[in-house]
């Protein structure tokens, strides 16, 4: 079976935290009389295996065909985790009445038979011992993650669950299911919804709707040893769209050279064919993947590849990487010399990203790689490719990852990065550098700096950030020398309000964490009067045992502030419900106000608590909060298992201040930009838009009773400045986004996958009418960084003079 190295360590520890034998028996929808999983098999291709795929086949006991137009098969791990997902396998065609119906999932590199002719073909890498296994009407991935949960869930048809898995129907899941056995129905194909009593242990024997067996239709058989080419060239795997024609399908002696090998994660090699074809479509590379097993070829062998065709979806939502999986390879000769690079550069790489399917799947569209750039990075996938003196746009991470352009003059912003402009105008020179040498990991590099020279190895693609440059040969970084930047110190007549997200902070944190933040208050953005933080967790961060304060967070923070030469900061924040605001579990995440009683007064009110919603009171000298600090509507559906914005009133030089702080729901669950789906379909903004609704609803009640009441909403909204969600939250022009007025080349504060772009803002209402901004880049383009968000700040002149003309003030870049 094909398991990435993340989901193996999922499924590894699956077994080992299985839930009390004790849970009560699901009672799920009454037994099926026509469509049933007859057999489910996640051993295929594992050691001591026959069969090379996992499978799962369905029946229909029924005297009508069963049509399964819009169906799908979905399965999850035995133990699911928090990060676990259902994956889906969609269906066609129908099952006969007393026939059968396989869907063949992923391919290992064990295992000498093949299935037969698949009716349906997934990507699933099943566990062999222990997993659930659902029948689905409808193809959106199922979200339940317990046998009472899935039971509630009436688009389930039929469920299988077996091992030791926790969805399962009836007294237990079935039982003996390994590499070498699957778990299956009986003969007469009865339902009694208890998987433990209806699926026994058993040699798998896969059937498929035309009633052919294991050995048929798709057999490979042994290819033995060629020493001449097959009939099949790489060209003809990769094909002219971005799915094989041969997917599923044996091949046999393809010839090709090494270019390059990978021994560690999901093992294999590439080999490239040295006689290509003249269609620019058909790639000449192609990955050969080896699963657990070391490839055995070096680069510059000449080789024959035997084996399957396969495409491996990293995620749902990904493209695919066109395959030949259990693999025989025979070496011909080594030594030989690798075919010529394709050179990657402005000239070569198209303006247009990628073509249009109405947001369906671009799978089956022909590619056209003079058009668009993922057609034309599609088209060299497993190929060699070279870049030469590229700018870094995205900092090396973690994982010894950077982010380089070959379009310099693409969306540049003022410190060396690529701005990330709009949904229809994207960066098509982005692409991910790695090293395929462990002892030669991508040098650090900070935005601006420039991976200088040449950079040369194969283009792959996975699901962080779709294409990339698996570097056979790297350049040296050249030291851009990018500096923090220190904004400037507000004057006494300046109320200086500031939005820092210092990413899951907790008293637990290494001092260090507490000290660079510290530093980026104190010396970075001046000591602001008031800082509106997202990403305060309770005082002992993911422990689950009701702890909500952030007492102890908050001293040692403030603290380390005044270490690193900030004042005394006082702090408020609205404890949340525990376990009811989202973010890590147990984190209990919340915003928080810090401010300078020496220069700035906070106005208590009291009966704030997390339940409690916070309302604009208008009075004769103007508008005042109900309570303060206080929540705004936090019984809305808006804010379900999100975080809730905190309002405080603030006082300075006797005006009143009002300050919202906020973090909208993050973008986990939305489709990437260079995946399968175009357009990539936004799902996680719908909740974004209600929350911004429900913030411009507050602002609006303030304005009402007092149409020049000074408003700051700020903080991490998640979203962009051009998206509907900062578009709900300015409606009717009660706000205005302070990014905008800065130059185009330095609107962001936030870097992902290469791309430049706002996620924090900070907005002001018009009775805000001279200020100056700044987004005080401290952390976003760096490689070391404490968080992975630049702090804003704002200074207000609350005392300016109306002249009856709106908003005045200017955006503001800090100096080094």
């Amino acid at each position: 079976m094909r398991i990435s190295t993340t989901r193996s360590a999922l499924l590894a520890g699956a077994v080992a935290v299985t839930l009390s034998a004790t849970a009560l028996p699901a009672a799920f929808a009454a037994p099926s009389s026509s469509a049933v999983i007859s057999e489910v098999y996640g051993g295929g291709g594992n050691s001591g295996a026959t069969l090379t795929r996992d499978f799962v086949e369905l029946a229909n006991a029924g005297s009508a065909a069963y049509d399964l137009s819009g169906l799908s098969v979905q399965y999850l791990p035995g133990a699911p985790s928090a990060g676990s997902k259902w994956q889906v396998s969609e269906l066609s065609g129908s099952v006969a009445p007393g026939g059968r119906y396989l869907v063949a999932e992923a391919a290992g590199t064990g295992g000498t038979v093949a299935l037969p002719t698949p009716d349906a073909t997934g990507t699933v890498a099943m566990s062999a011992t222990a997993g659930t296994v659902a029948l689905v009407s409808g193809t959106t991935p199922l979200t339940c993650k317990t046998a009472a949960d899935c039971a509630a869930d009436t688009r389930i048809v039929d469920l299988a669950g077996y091992g030791t898995a926790v969805v399962r129907e009836g007294s237990g899941p079935a039982k003996g299911a390994s590499a070498t056995a699957s778990v299956a129905r009986a003969a007469s194909l009865a339902d009694t919804d208890d998987n433990a009593a209806d699926l026994t242990a058993a040699a798998p024997s896969p059937v498929n709707a035309a009633g052919e067996t294991s050995g048929g239709g798709e057999d490979p058989g042994d290819p033995g040893n060629p020493t001449e080419p097959g009939t099949v060239r790489v060209h003809d795997i990769q094909g002219t769209t971005r799915v094989s024609p041969l997917d599923g399908k044996a091949v046999a002696g393809v010839p090709g050279v090494v270019t390059a090998v990978r021994a560690s994660g999901s093992r294999g090699f590439w080999i490239q064919d040295t006689a290509p074809d003249a269609d620019p479509r058909t790639g000449e590379g192609v990955f050969v993947y080896t699963g657990s097993a070391a490839p055995a070829v070096q680069v510059g062998d000449s080789v024959l590849v035997s084996g399957t065709v396969a495409e491996y979806y990293p995620s749902s939502t990904t493209q695919s990487v066109t395959e030949i999986t259990a693999p025989k390879v025979t070496v011909v000769s080594s030594g030989n010399a690798l075919p010529a690079p394709v050179v990657l550069d402005a000239k070569a790489v198209p303006s247009a990203y990628v073509p249009s399917a109405g947001g369906g799947s671009i799978d089956a569209l022909p590619l056209e790689p003079s058009t668009y750039a993922l057609d034309l990075y599609e088209s060299l996938e497993g190929t060699r490719v070279q870049i030469a003196d590229t700018r870094v746009t995205g900092a090396t991470t973690a994982y010894h990852e950077v982010w380089v352009t070959v379009e310099p003059k693409q969306n540049p912003t003022r410190r060396g990065g690529t701005l990330y402009a709009s949904y229809t105008d994207q960066n098509t020179g982005r692409i991910k550098v790695l090293s395929l040498d462990p002892a030669a990991p991508v040098p650090t590099a900070n935005v601006g700096d420039v991976l200088a020279g040449t950079t040369s190895g194969v283009l792959d693609y996975d699901s962080y950030g779709g294409y990339n440059l698996q570097a056979t040969a790297l350049g040296k970084v050249t030291d851009h020398h990018l500096r923090r930047e220190v904004t400037r110190k507000q004057k006494g007549k300046e109320l200086a309000v500031a939005t820092y997200n210092v990413e899951n902070l907790d008293a637990l944190d290494d001092q260090a964490k507490f000290d660079t933040l510290a530093e980026g208050v104190a010396v970075n953005l001046s000591s602001p009067d008031i800082v509106s933080l997202e990403e305060i967790q309770d005082d002992n961060g993911a422990v689950k045992d009701g702890t909500v304060g952030s007492e102890a967070t908050l001293k040692r923070f403030t603290d380390a502030i005044v270490a690193a030469g900030g004042p005394r900061y006082s702090w408020r924040y609205v404890a949340p419900q525990d376990g009811k605001d989202g973010g890590e579990p147990g984190g209990n995440i919340r915003n928080v106000f810090l401010f300078n009683p020496k220069r700035v007064d906070f106005v208590d009110r009291p009966g704030g608590d997390a339940t409690t919603p916070v309302a604009a009171v208008k009075t004769k000298k103007g508008v005042t909060l109900s309570v303060s600090p206080g929540r705004i509507a936090p019984a809305s559906a808006a804010w379900d298992d999100s975080r809730k914005p905190l309002v405080g009133e603030f006082r300075f030089h006797g005006k009143p201040v009002f300050v919202v702080g906020n973090h909208f729901a993050s973008k986990g669950g939305d489709q990437p930009l260079h995946g399968r789906y175009q357009e990539p379909v936004r799902s996680s903004e719908t909740k974004r838009v209600q929350q911004a609704k429900e913030v411009n609803t507050f602002v609006k009640s303030l304005l009402a009773a007092d149409k020049s009441a000074r408003v700051v909403v700020l903080g991490d909204l998640n979203d962009f400045a051009f998206s509907p969600t900062v578009g709900a939250l300015t409606d009717g022009k009660v706000l205005k986004p302070l990014i905008t007025t800065l130059p185009k080349n330095e609107q962001y504060s936030y870097v992902y996958e290469g791309n430049s772009q706002t996620l924090d803002h900070i907005l002001t209402s018009p009775g805000v009418r001279r200020f100056d901004y700044d987004v005080v880049h401290i952390n976003a383009e760096f490689a070391d960084q404490a968080s992975d968000h630049d702090p804003q700040i704002v200074r207000v002149d609350v005392n300016a003079p109306d002249h009856g003309h709106g908003h005045g003030g200017h955006g503001h870049h800090g100096h080094h």
